[in-house]
């Protein structure tokens, strides 16, 4: 290969390589950004005009084929967590109204109560199986935010505009 063809393709990479860590800094400071302002202090990121942009940007990318999460490494995070359901209540359990069981997260509440007359047990076939609906968190994306004494503190967010 000779050295102009070298050179020029030496040339090439490099500017490649200028173009993919401007895309990677620029990715990385919206993804900062978006942490910032989904942990924000403040109820909700709506409340906070500064984050308007970047949280807006976000929610246009997610309907975008290809669509990667914007994270920022220099806080340690990752992608957010989503959790559709708040816990079911003490004494329930978490149950499923989909029958084929295709890995959705649990959508109901169960409990299994004896209805039984004083006496019987309820083997006896006088258990009562009730169910509800599990609530939807009104905040169901979270960023999990470590500290230096390895603890972390869940920050819960929503994306609804």
């Amino acid at each position: 290969m000779n050295s102009v063809r070298l050179t020029s393709m030496s040339a090439i990479f490099s500017a490649a390589a200028c173009f993919w860590l401007a895309d990677r800094a620029e990715a990385s400071k919206w993804g900062c950004e978006v942490l910032l302002c989904a942990s924000s202090s403040d109820p909700s990121w709506r409340g906070v005009p500064a984050c308007h942009p970047p949280m807006h940007r976000l929610i246009s990318a997610m309907g975008r084929w290809g669509f990667s999460w914007p994270t920022c490494p220099e806080a340690g995070t990752d992608r957010p967590g989503y959790e559709a359901y708040e816990d079911c209540p003490a004494g329930w359990t978490v149950g499923s109204n989909n029958q084929d069981h295709s890995g959705r997260q649990g959508d109901i509440c169960v409990q299994v109560r004896n209805t039984c007359p004083s006496g019987f047990a309820a083997r006896d076939g006088c258990e009562q199986i009730v169910t509800m609906s599990r609530p939807l968190r009104e905040n169901p994306y979270y960023f999990d935010i470590r500290h230096d004494d390895g603890n972390f503190t869940r920050h819960w967010f929503n994306l609804r505009k």
